[in-house]
């Protein structure tokens, strides 16, 4: 029996961990790597293969199928998802007919409500909760860059059969990926949040990159104020996370390259829409419905949201 594993979205975390698979199972027989990809990206890597660059190599690999049509793909029995947060039911749904009820879903997105949307499609699936730590980017259709040393994936699930997790891993492990299953999967889920939700609303409300907010007294004040805002309401959920984590968080942002930035960021350079309802408007949101005040977040989502409407 083949095992064959989706990859939706081929931006910056599905390229980069779904060149790793496909790089690790080009000539299994028992594994099949498909990307789900359309349009530009779709005839690239269909010709020219996908190009992965780190600050060390280049390569090239070949998925076993790219394609955007569900009766090319076929059923999967892994769907691992990496589009924006702001396309999460429009891409599951266009491939609707790949997934069975036996389909396990990875979500690997920037949020932290993909698992209660995705299954608000799909009720009788298993959707494992996951977060990743990567500085990565498309350079062009097909061409993703990957920046830096950091490239850990982190996964778990309460419900699914520890079989399919167990088996998973496996996977990821044999193609040389730095996973974790892990088992309070939700308060890591919330970690990597409150890394990149202050990170993004932070990048893109000053215009700045890490290394400009780390060197200014005043923009780091506003990234801590937003950290203080997001672990407030992390705490009132009930989430068992670290007693430090604020500091935890400065110092994986300080160990970041200085030079890099958020995608949420480099969207709003870019003029591309922005995943803002996510990463900025979410926080807001929660702070209303658990009476907690988000200031400085509400502040940057007036200001992003007169620039995203504009």
């Amino acid at each position: 029996m083949q095992t064959r594993i989706g990859i939706l979205g081929m931006g910056g975390v599905g390229g980069y961990f779904g060149g790793l698979l496909a790089k690790a199972y080009a000539n299994s027989d028992s594994i099949e790597i498909m990307f789900i990809a359309r349009g530009e990206t779709q005839k690239i890597i269909a010709k020219n293969g996908l190009k992965i660059t780190t600050d060390e190599e280049e390569t090239i690999v070949f998925p076993t199928v790219v394609s955007s049509d569900p009766a090319v793909i076929g059923k999967l029995d892994f769907l691992i998802c990496a589009t924006k947060t702001y396309d999460i039911e429009e891409s599951l749904l266009s491939i609707k007919k790949c997934i069975t009820k036996n389909t396990v879903l990875l979500p690997l997105y920037n949020g932290v409500d993909a698992q209660e949307r995705i299954s608000a499609l799909f009720p009788d699936n298993e959707v494992v909760q996951g977060c990743v730590y990567i500085v990565s980017m498309i350079v062009s259709p097909g061409v993703i860059r990957k920046v830096g040393p950091f490239e850990k994936l982190f996964f778990g699930s309460a419900t699914a059969p520890i079989a399919a997790l167990n088996k998973l891993q496996s996977i990821f492990e044999n193609a040389k990926m730095e996973s974790y299953l892990v088992e309070n999967i939700e308060e890591t889920v919330w970690e990597k949040f409150i890394f990149i939700s202050a990170l993004a609303s932070a990048t893109s409300y000053l215009n700045q990159n890490i290394g400009e907010i780390l060197e200014s007294q005043s923009s780091r004040s506003v990234y801590v104020a937003l950290l203080n805002e997001i672990t407030m309401i992390a705490a009132v959920k009930g989430l068992n996370l670290p007693h430090d984590i604020i500091m935890q968080t400065i110092l994986k942002l300080e160990k970041t390259p200085h030079d890099a930035t958020s995608s949420m960021h480099r969207d709003l350079m870019a003029g591309r829409k922005m995943e803002l309802a996510s990463l900025t408007e979410f926080v807001v949101n929660e702070g209303a419905k658990y009476e907690i005040e988000t200031p400085t977040y509400q502040m940057v989502l007036d200001k992003l949201s007169s620039v995203s409407t504009s």
